[in-house]
């Protein structure tokens, strides 16, 4: 390659993300006329700010990936043209619901920093790379750009007019680029020898690292603060400081330019004297200014020998612009420092972890301007923004520095020889099973039974804490109305059902995660996840004014803890012989789903006291009726996070991976083919969804036909029957067969089904409560009973079909053959709580359309006995027939 074309791409691929994060960061003043049109409150302009850069963060390692594939030109180009079509269509909408969908595609422009960090690197030798991606990260400079020009423009021809003028500019930079670039060598190269890029999914192994998670929490406290930032500093210096929207815009620019400039310093100082090094002082300088600005003005008054003495400690502006230019500056070496270790440890997926630590720091774009605006509200305190980035700052600097310490630890005598910035050295961890063999009676009963005791017994509170995150809106639903939220019943209903959706999603690529990234690795980083919507709807419950799509956004992401049980129960499997796995999965299902009557039982109490004083926030005033009383509805999230905390370290430090269950999801995918995974997703859909589905739904049912009875007095105790009854449902499958228990449980459901429906009210009936909870309660029994039982069925078909394949072939082909049937196992155990978690989301939604259609819920109920029916004939013709093809 010549230097022209080294130096085409650069200038090219930077011009093109300056534009482009120009478009990107738009919000940030046309925002703010927007905001006065539509009478929004701090929390929604905060989430109206950050929805592009949510789906620009989103979309970066999907972006990364296909940069990796299919080149990084015409992923540019195509990226360039979707969000300058975005930006024009923002100009045609009115509706604070349709601004919100239209920023989603303007927010395509920030994948482009993906994009370009693949495309770029692949120009240069590694020994430059650091100089050329600082250089390509000048494109910051483009929120300066937006914050400059756009007021003016803005207040001379309105906001209409900066958002076409920005969509212009995007579709000209798209042509030029498309004209004055060319592939990049690496694809050229492979196209000439005709190879094909690496699949989508063998990309995202190297994500299993943890090194790429701790690079991505550095680059969201450096890269995700700085464009929240530059997202929230007009709105703070109008707020704080009572500058004008021009002052302020310029001033804001003034920090974007300042932050993004010395990005190609950062690169330089990183080739000259180590990344490493500089992301120290990054952290350190970082730590000391947020400190300082998150001190709110204060006014003392000190009583002296001769009177009171009264002064005042506040950062005056000069002293706030000094401090957040020094912020700036070091976050600008920071984030080239981050960028530096990726081509240099990851030269073969550049796209794909480039695009995963890119989506975390932006992310952090989106993140934090809208818990900047939820904090104002709460607290009412301008620095509380400060204060927050105060602690990651700080989080981030330990982390890496005990990280550096441990490594160093392993590697002293080479110490003097390893160059700043070479791989951290791999060593096995003793976490790591590289002899993991359960069905040899001597190992399990010396080694094997121990250490699984141990990883079930971290897991089972890991899957509990999962549970009862999914399952928090069924109780938070109940009292939004009571506390001045205005919501209709139908909206309510999709509230409760909506995380048993995303749940369900998450599941499936959940359930194949195990074997890629390891148990335990995933275990602390799928429970550590709960931490975020536990945090984020102890803040939105405070404030009546949160906009409903607010609650729909953190009502999906409670799906993370639906999704953690596919993980879990594929990875307990592992661990124990073929003999125990009914007993082991029905333990960790069962206890774990005590998850739902957990969240309904100690909700209740713990939002009727301020179990966290005043960190946790004022009361609010519940009113129903001629009853007002005061409650802490935020207790419904925080009360999660400390036990979310210590779990995820108790998962890091006490769990285990092993080595033999690791499987790319090619070699899972098998599963799609076998006619069994899709039938036991049918049977595991009519047990545990109807658990799951009748949890999440339980609540407001009783609300709906028994309005004078309180539904959390009962609603905890179908699900704690259900939870408690599924290692029953195991065991009994152990003694008499996974088939037969079944078969006859589904009868039953239908019996108890119809016990329902008569002691529901009907037209001139008022219904029997007593009745109707007793029905209730054995329609959980069987369903408990139906998880524990049709789980035990699939270890055992499958173990059973892959033997008979290798029937007669040898002791090696019947060994290979055990290692496939667990690996599928796992795979169909996870796939298929994936699919029935779906019932989370269609029977609360069931009910509340029958009831919006006919005015009861019994159309529901119906369409539930004919699907158990369907539920008899399956398992009867193929699995407890005597002449069934797989009896089990």
């Amino acid at each position: 390659m010549s230097l022209s074309q080294q130096k085409r791409a650069l200038t090219s691929s930077t011009v093109a993300f300056t534009v482009c994060f120009a478009v990107w960061t738009i919000f940030s003043i046309i925002g703010l006329q927007i905001q006065k049109d539509l009478g929004l409150s701090e929390t929604e302009f905060g989430l109206l700010v950050g929805t592009p850069i949510l789906s620009g963060s989103l979309i970066r390692l999907m972006l990364g990936i296909w940069s990796d594939q299919y080149g990084g030109r015409i992923v540019y180009l195509l990226v360039m043209v979707t969000a300058a079509i975005s930006t024009f269509l923002l100009t045609t909408v009115e509706t604070y619901t349709m601004f919100l969908v239209t920023a989603l595609g303007i927010g395509v422009a920030g994948g482009s920093f993906a994009v370009g960090i693949a495309y770029v690197s692949r120009w240069y030798p590694k020994e430059k790379q650091g100089t050329a991606l600082g250089i390509f990260g000048l494109g910051n400079v483009g929120a300066a750009v937006t914050k400059f020009i756009a007021p003016f423009i803005m207040v001379a021809f309105g906001w209409h007019a900066v958002a076409q003028i920005w969509a212009a500019a995007l579709l000209l930079m798209a042509a030029i680029f498309w004209f004055v670039t060319e592939d990049e060598p690496m694809l050229k190269q492979r196209r000439e020898s005709g190879s094909k890029p690496e699949p989508f999914l063998k990309q995202l192994e190297p994500l299993k690292d943890m090194r790429v998670w701790r690079f991505s929490l550095y680059y969201f406290c450096v890269f995700g603060a700085f464009v929240a930032l530059a997202l929230w500093l007009p709105r703070y210096l109008v707020g704080a400081y009572g500058f004008d929207i021009k002052s302020a815009g310029m001033l804001a620019a003034a920090y974007s330019i300042f932050a993004s400039l010395f990005r190609a310093l950062g690169g330089w100082l990183s080739d000259r004297y180590g990344a490493r090094l500089l992301m120290y002082w990054t952290f350190i300088v970082a730590t000391i200014c947020t400190f300082f600005l998150s001190y709110p003005p204060t006014d003392y008054i000190v009583h002296g020998i001769k009177g009171d003495i009264t002064f005042s400690l506040a950062i005056q502006p000069v002293g706030f612009i000094f401090l957040i230019s020094i912020l700036g500056l070091f976050m600008s070496f920071g984030k080239a420092a981050v960028y530096k270790h990726i081509p240099v440890y990851y030269p073969d997926n550049v796209g794909a972890v480039g695009g995963a630590v890119g989506m975390i720091g932006g992310l952090g774009g989106f993140l934090l301007p809208l818990t900047f605006g939820m904090l104002n509200d709460l607290t009412g305190i301008w620095s509380s923004c400060f204060m927050l980035l105060f602690v990651l700052m700080a989080t981030a600097l330990t982390w890496m520095h005990f990280s550096i310490v441990r490594m160093e630890r392993r590697v002293v005598p080479e110490l003097a020889k390893i160059s700043k910035d070479l791989h951290e050295l791999s060593h096995p961890s003793p976490l790591v099973l590289t002899d993991w063999n359960p069905e040899d009676r001597d190992f399990w009963e010396k080694t094997g039974k121990r250490i699984a005791t141990r990883n079930l017994w971290i897991s089972i509170p890991a899957l509990l804490l999962a549970f009862a995150v999914w399952m928090v809106w069924s109780v938070v639903v109940i009292n939004l109305p009571s506390i001045g939220f205005s919501y209709t019943t139908n909206q309510l209903f999709w509230l409760a059902a909506l995380p048993g959706l995303s749940g369900a999603t998450l599941r499936i690529f959940y359930s194949f995660m195990v074997p890629i990234f390891g148990g335990r690795r995933w275990t602390t980083l799928s429970t550590a996840s709960l931490l975020l919507p536990s945090l984020w709807i102890g803040f939105a419950v405070q404030n009546p004014e949160t906009p409903y799509v607010l609650m729909v956004v953190l009502a999906l992401l409670c799906g993370f803890g639906g999704g953690n049980f596919a993980s879990s129960m594929a990875n307990i499997s592992f661990f124990y012989p073929q003999s125990q796995k009914g007993t082991a999965l029905g333990l960790n299902a069962g206890l774990g789903n005590l998850g739902v009557s957990t969240v309904q039982f100690v909700v209740p109490l713990v939002i009727a006291a301020g179990v966290f004083g005043s960190l946790g926030g004022e009361p609010q005033e519940w009113v129903k009726g001629a009853v007002t009383k005061s409650i802490w509805l935020q207790n419904a999230g925080f009360i999660w996070v400390p036990f979310i905390i210590a779990t995820s370290i108790a998962a890091w430090f006490g769990m285990n991976d092993i080595a033999s269950a690791k499987a790319s999801f090619k070699e899972q995918s098998i599963i799609f083919k076998r006619k069994h995974n899709w039938l036991m997703c049918w049977l595991y859909t009519g047990t545990f969804g109807s658990f799951i589905g009748y949890a999440a739904g339980f609540p407001m049912l009783i609300k709906i036909l028994f309005p004078e009875v309180n539904p959390m007095q009962y609603a905890f105790l179908g699900p704690l029957v259900g939870a408690l009854i599924r290692p029953v449902g195991g065991w009994l499958a152990d003694k008499l067969g996974g088939a037969q228990v079944t078969l006859w449980n589904f009868v039953i459901m239908i019996g108890a089904v119809f016990g329902v429906l008569h002691f529901m009210p009907s037209a001139g009936n008022s219904g029997d409560f007593w009745g109707f909870l007793a029905m209730f309660m054995l329609l959980f029994i069987t369903t408990g009973i139906g998880n524990g039982s049709t789980f035990r069925m699939i270890p055992v078909i499958f173990m059973t079909e892959r033997l008979c394949a290798a029937k007669g072939q040898g002791e090696e082909a019947v060994a290979k053959a055990k290692k496939e049937a667990a690996k599928e196992a796992a795979a169909v155990l996870g796939f298929s709580s994936a699919i029935a978690a779906y019932g989370a989301f269609f029977i609360p939604k069931s009910y509340g359309t029958a009831i919006s259609m006919t005015g009861t819920p019994d159309a529901a109920l119906y369409c539930f006995i004919a699907f158990y029916l369907a539920c008899i004939g399956i398992t009867w013709w193929f699995y407890a027939r005597k002449t069934a093809a797989m009896p089990c």
